[in-house]
């Protein structure tokens, strides 16, 4: 299934803001940051990954049953989906 504008939207604005925050980390490691606050941001760019997995396997859901409404073959299987989904879990 190609990932086009509607599957991404918002996916796409987290997985940037977790690379702003990603480059903060790096940046406080570089600097000597405290260890208490290191892995608090750490942790927040973990879950921003993880969400931003979560809204594209939510949006190739959407996806697939629309195809499914129309009378279309749907580009993934409900096996597949679910593969993609407890890959993130």
């Amino acid at each position: 299934m190609e990932m086009g504008p509607e599957l991404t939207g918002d996916a796409l604005v987290r997985l940037r803001r977790a690379r702003g925050q990603l480059a903060a980390v790096i940046s406080m490691m570089e600097n000597g940051g405290d260890c208490q606050e290191v892995l608090t941001q750490l942790a927040a760019v973990s879950r921003a990954l993880d969400r931003a997995g979560f809204k594209i396997v939510a949006s190739g859901m959407r996806h697939c049953q629309a195809a499914r409404d129309r009378g279309e073959e749907p580009p993934m299987t409900e096996a597949e989906l679910e593969k993609l989904f407890l890959a993130l879990a």
